[in-house]
């Protein structure tokens, strides 16, 4: 298994960070790096979500969700929300997308209704309709082999 996740890992991506929010208030977020477009027509992405992962029932019951993509030098924001904690956004800059939490200086932002959800091994699949985005611009943070890149080559 270590070996796979080794070889997987080959594979530079980008980091983001996908956020939800119910009702009664309760947030969660968690850092992703299988964010993905799969259509423009409709507008649809999707992410992928450990079945373990203790926001995972929140993330269900919300029906919603905003991707944010992480810039470069964000690395702190993305080991925030992937380490379990009581409050991941104390002392987080955000504003809101429709009540959902969107973390300020991403690169991008989508704000997305879930459309299905999928099972895929160990993890949940998420498919959103886009319903809102944004995009600032600048250079990504990017994950490859176990690591933050400091930059982006080009």
């Amino acid at each position: 298994m270590r070996s796979l996740r080794e070889a997987l890992g080959m594979y530079a991506t980008g980091v983001a960070v996908v956020t939800t929010a119910l009702e009664d208030g309760r947030r969660a977020g968690v850092t992703v790096n299988s964010f993905t477009s799969v259509s423009l027509d409709p507008p649809l992405v999707l992410w992928c979500l450990s079945r373990r992962a203790p926001s995972a029932d929140l993330f269900l019951r919300a029906g919603r969700f905003v991707v944010n993509v992480l810039a470069a030098g964000q690395d702190e924001l993305s080991r925030r929300f992937a380490t379990p904690a009581e409050d991941k956004f104390a002392g987080v800059a955000t504003s809101s997308a429709g009540g959902l939490p969107v973390l300020e200086g991403t690169l991008a932002s989508f704000a997305c209704r879930t459309v299905t959800v999928h099972e895929g091994g160990d993890h949940l699949i998420f498919v959103g309709a886009v319903e809102q985005f944004d995009r600032t611009g600048g250079e990504p943070l990017v994950f490859h082999s176990g690591r933050y890149l400091e930059r982006v080559a080009g």
